[in-house]
């Protein structure tokens, strides 16, 4: 999934010593300025179901219904059976720990059931922080967290390889953690120290490292990312100590890196998808193969080889990725394809050791009635893409569930699938408008799946994606303040950029032109108040373009600054503002987008992350929200700013409805008042704060977009990175 990368130095401040200890969640310093809220909210997630990629799903082996789910940004999740649905477990990380928020691996110890560990980190670069494992005796309630020295990359290549945890099969104090460029680390201790240990491959600073561990029996093996096709990938220990290369392995480029692996105590074979790349893209060959561990006898048992021809005459290329064994019926297991989008990706079952096999996708009926998103725009869903997470339940043989780039399906009967999805939810929110009239309360942009209108929050909108065309990724959404029924869009399509609609945002049209760099850079899109001139910006160093005309010719804006985000005036159709960070200087426009003027100069300049808004029914009134500067307030269009003294940094802002008997709307901040980065509501003009969210509801790093709700007192949407629309009312 596409994500937001925060500046480095919110990164560096999330980074901790190696190996400290501190119990989670904790508690942050509350400013004096600020009212903590307490349980004063009640949160929860506006229902889109799922939207991103499940890179990990882990059954207890000794527990019936207790399992477990990793994502590649939104953190982990446990399956509650009793009510059917995912129980967030990792909401507490807050936004100085945002980089924990991607699970690399994760690991459940078969004697223990309650006992949970978490390897954390997203991404492995050097603006990044280090990672961390979680450790839990009460299956993730409560946590103690150790640091770590090195770094995680659940958000990078090789995130659906795993699981790269491990409790030792001999002892259930020691645990294992392969990295992806600092080799192999051991814990004695259950996860509260680690210590670097020998291992035969020498990691690199770019390289893949180690992509699985697991037991078989009470041997444990490791898979080796870094190989050049001939040289060992897959080793093992037998005392804990000391390691060696599997002998007989198989080499090769279908057999380059060992993706996942899963063994059958039955039968005493080990079972090794392998691809020629970690996935989940780039892969364009690879095999399934088994060890026999009594004897070391490799054989394979790849299902279908790549680079065959479809019925179109496509390559059919992808390499193997989820593998899962049944522990109740010996030789039983299923594997995934990933990667194969000519011929699209299945689920293959054997019931012989591999001789044989069936692709579940072939009489698969998709039921995504919960999710109607799942069909992109199209009359039906597909079986899915990038499977790598592949689960097979070890109390029920016809029990599979499978992860893609968007959601979790499962299976009862291995042949009606549905999304096994509820309370899961992993996107990455880009725009947030909340209607003042009609039918739905909000409408969201988000990465990888568009736009969204939200009849309900409680049930995934009944129309999916918003079509005509479809985006990819959101990258602009703008309601007309004085006609709310028109709304407009922005972002990746594959049949135009842009759209319009004049029914609030159920149903959409095209542009019908849109300006050549539309095509390579979509960017933020503004209507202003009566909906009859569109804004559009493309990006640093493009120039900005104008609409008269709904989208039918656009022309070229000189004055405009190039990057800037147009900002429409609520009542004065002939309003348009922008800020230019470059310069630090507030321009804007009096003649309906024709032309800008500068107004304010000498504001803080170079800020990336910044936001420009007005006060709803209030002509002028304009808020600057900057990271590093605060927050600031112009009640002259624009002509002079004002610091507001009761913040130092403001992320993202937004209004609501105003408190009963209070004139002005409600202020939302995702900020800092002092020294706690919270959500917080101002009823006041933002004289005083009210921090509304606590420290088990934090969601990592959400300074995108927040909105509060017109029509209802103290209700407020969230845009998060990976955890979808949060949501949150006075109890």
């Amino acid at each position: 999934m596409r994500t937001f990368r925060p500046s480095r130095r919110s990164v560096l401040a999330g980074t901790a010593a190696a190996a400290a200890v501190v119990s989670l969640p904790s508690v942050q310093g509350h400013a004096r300025a600020a009212t903590s809220a307490g349980n004063g909210y009640r949160w929860r997630n506006a229902v889109q179901g799922g939207t991103g990629f499940i890179t990990g799903v882990l059954f207890h082996p000794s527990c019936r219904g207790l399992a477990y789910a990793r994502t590649d940004i939104g953190g982990a999740y446990r399956w509650d059976d009793r009510t059917d649905r995912w129980i967030p477990l990792t909401d507490h990380i807050g936004w100085d720990d945002w980089n924990l928020l991607g699970v690399e691996a994760m690991a459940v110890d078969p004697a223990h059931p309650d006992r949970l560990y978490l390897a954390l980190g997203t991404y492995a670069q050097s603006w990044a922080g280090n990672g961390a494992v979680l450790r839990s005796e009460d299956r993730g309630a409560t946590w103690k967290r150790t640091d770590l020295s090195v770094k995680l990359g659940a958000n990078e290549d090789g995130r659906g390889c795993g699981e790269r945890l491990l409790v030792d099969p001999r002892d259930s104090d020691t645990l294992w953690l392969g990295t992806r460029h600092d080799g192999l680390l051991k814990s004695t201790d259950r996860g509260a120290t680690w210590q670097a240990v020998s291992f035969p491959a020498a990691p690199s600073a770019t390289g893949q490292g180690i992509t699985l561990l697991v037991a078989a029996g009470r041997t444990v093996h490791a898979g080796w990312g870094d190989s050049d096709g001939t040289s060992a990938n897959l080793y093992r220990t037998t005392d804990g100590t000391t390691w060696e290369a599997v002998p007989g392995q198989p080499t090769g480029t279908a057999a380059k890196v060992p993706i996942r692996a899963a063994y059958d105590r039955h039968t005493r074979e080990l079972y090794v998808t392998y691809a020629n790349a970690p996935g989940p893209n780039g892969q364009s060959d690879g095999s399934v193969h088994k060890l026999r561990t009594s004897s070391g006898k490799w054989s394979e048992v790849t299902p279908v080889k790549p680079g065959g021809t479809t019925a179109d005459g496509s390559a059919d290329t992808f390499g193997y990725g989820g593998v899962a064994v049944d522990a109740r019926r010996p030789g039983t297991l299923v594997v995934s394809t990933n990667n194969r989008w000519a011929d699209v990706d299945t689920v293959y079952r054997s019931t012989n050791g591999g001789r044989t096999w069936t692709s579940l996708k072939d009489k698969a009926v998709l039921d995504v009635s919960e999710t109607p998103y799942l069909k992109w725009g199209a009359d039906k869903p597909k079986f899915g893409w990038w499977i790598q997470a592949v689960g097979l339940d070890p109390f029920d043989s016809e029990h599979v569930v499978y992860g893609t780039g968007a959601t979790l399906y499962g299976t009862r009967d291995l042949k009606h699938w549905a999304p096994q999805i509820r309370g899961l939810e992993e996107a990455s929110i880009r725009q947030l408008v909340s209607p003042p009239t009609g039918e739905a309360h909000l409408i969201s942009g988000s990465g990888d799946i568009g736009v969204m209108y939200h009849e309900r929050l409680t049930a995934s909108p009944s129309r999916g994606m918003a079509s005509n065309p479809v985006f990819g990724t959101a990258t602009g959404l703008s309601l007309a303040a004085a006609k709310p029924s028109y709304v407009v869009r922005a972002g990746w399509g594959d049949n135009g950029n842009g759209a319009w609609s004049n029914d609030g945002g159920k149903t959409w049209a095209p542009f019908t032109a849109q300006p050549a760099v539309a095509k390579s850079a979509p960017g933020p899109i503004a209507t202003n108040a009566d909906g009859s001139v569109l804004l559009w910006s493309f990006g640093t160093g493009n120039p900005g373009h104008r609409s008269a005309d709904n989208g039918a010719t656009w022309s070229e804006v000189p004055s405009y600054p190039k990057g800037a985000v147009p900002v429409a005036d609520p009542v004065d159709p002939a309003r348009f503002y922008a800020f230019d960070t470059t310069t630090g200087t507030l321009l804007a426009s009096t003649d309906r987008g024709l032309t800008f003027t500068a107004r304010a100069t000498g504001l803080s300049s170079g800020d990336s992350e910044f936001q420009l808004a007005v006060a709803p029914g209030r002509s002028g009134d304009l808020w600057l929200s900057l990271k590093w500067n605060g927050l600031y307030r112009s009640t002259d269009g624009g002509a002079s700013f004002t610091k507001v003294s009761s913040c130092w940094a403001s992320y993202t802002l937004g209004f609501g409805k105003a408190a009963e008997g209070a004139s002005y709307p409600a202020v939302y901040m995702v900020g800092s008042t002092e020294s706690s980065t919270a959500v917080y509501r101002s009823d006041d003009e933002a004289k005083t704060w009210t921090r509304i969210n606590d420290d088990r509801h934090q969601w990592g790093w959400i300074g995108a977009c927040i909105a509060g709700d017109p029509r209802v007192y103290g209700r407020v949407y969230i845009g998060t990175n990976g955890r979808g629309v949060q949501y949150g009312e006075p109890v």
